[in-house]
C-alpha cells in the first residue's frame, strides 16, 4: 500500500477528496493514489468545399509527425474558411466586425480539431462535422471574449493582440459574445442537413450543457467566487477547471463522436479521454502562467497569482504540477487504446501538443 501524500493529507485530511464536498475531484486524486506519472496556417481563399477536399486528403498521410502537422494545418485552414463563410461582415456592421474580430484572430483551433479528429475516429467525414466544429469555435470565442471583460479576468491581450472590448468597447464586446453564441445553435440547425434529427438533439444539449451551469458558467462563478480565497484547495481547484475549461474540451469531442456515428462504449471512451487533456490544458496553463513571459504567451502572464487565484503550481509546487500534467495525459492515452492506432493518431498528437505547448 502506497504511502499518503503530504500535499493531499495537509489539503484536506485522509481520503477526503472522495467525500462528496464538490463535485468532479477524481482526476486530482487518483493521481495521487499511483506512483506512473502545432502550427496552423492562415485561412485562404478558398471555398469550404475546397478547404475540405484538400484536408480529406490529408488523413492518407503514414509518416506521423508529419502527418500530425499536416493534419493540424490542413485541419485549420478549413475550420478557418468555413468560419469566415459563416460570420461574413454585414449589417449592422459594428457588432459582426466585433464577432470577426475575435473569431478569426488566429488561436489554435484546438477545439474545432479535437471536433473533428473524434468524429473522423470514429468513421464520420469532415464535411459532416465541419458545422459542429465551427458552432465549438464560435462558443469557445465568446468565453474567451467574456472571460477577458474588466468584470471577469480585466485582460488587455488575447492572442497577441488587444482584447474585444480594447478595440470595441466593453457593451458591444458582451454583445459580440451573445451573439457568437447564439449563431452557435443556429449554425448548426440551419447547416446539418441530412443528419438525423436525434444526432443532432443530441449535439445541441451537449453544447447547452457544457455551456451552462453544469460547464463553463459553474467554472466561471465558482472561479469568481474563489478570488483571494485562501481556503481553496485542490478538490475546488479541480472542479473549476473541469467546468470552466475541460468541459467545452469534452463536449468538442463527445459531439464529433456523435456526428460521426460512434458506439456508446466509443463515445464514453472519448468523454474520459477529453476530461483528461481538458484538466492538462488547465495545469499546463497554470505552468506556462507562471514560467513564460506576456510576449511568450501572446497575454498577461503571472495575473492569476497578481489575482490571488489558487493554480496548480501554487497549490502542489512546480514540479508536481508537471507530475501530474503528465500522468494526465497518459491516463487520456490509455482511453484510445481500443482505436486503430493511425486513425487515433491525430488525437494522440492533439494531447502531446496540449501537455508540451509553449504558449
Amino acid at each position: 500500500m502506497e504511502e499518503d501524500h503530504p500535499v493531499l493529507m495537509s489539503s484536506y485530511g485522509h481520503n477526503s477528496c472522495f467525500n462528496g464536498t464538490v463535485p468532479g475531484c477524481s482526476l486530482t486524486a487518483s493521481w495521487f493514489s499511483r506512483k506512473a506519472y502545432f502550427s496552423s496556417s492562415s485561412s485562404s481563399d478558398q471555398s469550404v468545399g475546397g478547404a475540405v477536399e484538400a484536408a480529406q486528403n490529408v488523413g492518407e498521410r503514414t509518416d506521423e509527425k508529419l502527418y500530425f502537422i499536416e493534419y493540424m494545418a490542413s485541419r485549420a485552414r478549413a475550420v478557418n474558411v468555413a468560419l469566415d463563410q459563416a460570420v461574413p461582415l454585414r449589417y449592422p456592421e459594428k457588432i459582426h466586425e466585433a464577432m470577426r474580430y475575435s473569431l478569426l484572430s488566429g488561436g489554435k483551433r484546438i477545439r474545432p480539431a479535437l471536433c473533428i479528429a473524434a468524429c473522423e475516429l470514429v468513421g464520420g467525414t469532415l464535411k459532416d462535422v465541419m458545422p459542429v466544429a465551427c458552432a465549438v469555435e464560435m462558443i469557445h470565442t465568446m468565453s474567451l471574449i467574456h472571460d477577458d471583460l474588466p468584470c471577469m479576468d480585466n485582460d488587455d491581450l488575447r492572442r497577441g493582440k488587444p482584447t474585444n472590448h480594447k478595440i470595441f468597447g466593453e457593451g458591444t464586446a458582451i454583445l459580440a459574445g451573445d451573439a457568437l453564441l447564439a449563431f452557435a445553435f443556429e449554425h448548426i440547425a440551419k447547416e446539418m442537413k441530412g443528419v438525423p434529427a436525434d444526432k443532432v438533439l443530441r449535439i445541441i444539449c451537449e453544447l447547452g450543457k457544457a455551456i451552462g451551469t453544469e460547464g463553463v458558467v459553474a467554472g466561471q462563478i465558482a472561479d469568481l467566487t474563489s478570488e483571494n480565497n485562501p481556503d481553496v484547495d485542490l478538490e475546488m481547484l479541480e472542479y473549476i477547471h473541469t467546468h470552466k475549461t475541460a468541459a467545452l474540451l469534452e463536449c468538442s469531442v463527445v459531439t464529433g463522436a456523435i456526428i460521426g456515428g460512434g458506439t456508446e462504449d466509443e463515445i464514453e471512451r472519448l468523454r474520459k479521454f477529453a476530461r483528461c487533456i481538458g484538466l492538462m490544458f488547465q495545469v499546463v496553463d497554470d505552468i506556462l502562467d507562471v514560467t513564460k513571459s506576456s510576449e511568450d504567451l501572446g497575454k498577461a502572464a503571472g495575473k492569476d497569482v497578481l489575482a490571488g487565484k489558487a493554480t496548480y503550481p501554487k497549490l502542489l509546487g512546480l514540479d508536481k504540477s508537471k507530475e501530474f500534467a503528465e500522468d494526465l495525459n497518459r491516463q487520456a492515452r490509455e482511453q484510445l487504446l481500443i482505436f486503430d492506432f493511425l486513425k487515433a493518431a491525430p488525437l494522440i498528437g492533439l494531447a502531446d501538443f496540449i501537455a508540451h505547448r509553449q504558449r
